[in-house]
């Protein structure tokens, strides 16, 4: 995975996230707590999707045996990290736990999204 795609994908999920963000601001009465859960969940989602590109560069100068039980280990810490996220989201008042599930979501239809409409992110 290259830098080029962690920026295009980081990118596109700003882009969508603020559009998201303008249509809240009108569709809701009190769109701060949706607003601060999708930011939040959107900012946790592009770092994992960061920490994921770090974790696969790694593993590849790795021999297979250290980069399994390397791997392994991250993918634990991204899905501690995720848990921690959606407890904290569950348990403040000023956080929408759907919100913050639909940002942390939000890397996940931006590359299914890409993959769709973006013929030179297939490349």
């Amino acid at each position: 995975m290259n830098n080029d795609l962690v920026f295009k994908v980081a990118k596109r999920v700003m882009i969508l996230s603020l559009l998201l963000i303008g249509i809240s601001v009108f569709v809701f009465r009190e769109p701060k707590p949706i607003i601060l859960g999708y930011v939040f969940g959107a900012i946790i989602s592009i770092l994992s999707f960061k920490l994921l590109h770090n974790t696969i560069n790694k593993a590849v100068e790795m021999s297979p045996d250290k980069a399994s039980a390397y791997s392994t280990l991250q993918y634990m810490l991204r899905y501690l990290i995720y848990f921690i996220v959606l407890a904290v989201a569950a348990l403040a008042d000023y956080l929408s736990f759907p919100a913050t599930v639909l940002g942390l979501l939000m890397v996940k239809f931006v590359i299914l999204l890409s993959g769709i409409f973006d013929e030179d992110f297939k490349r």
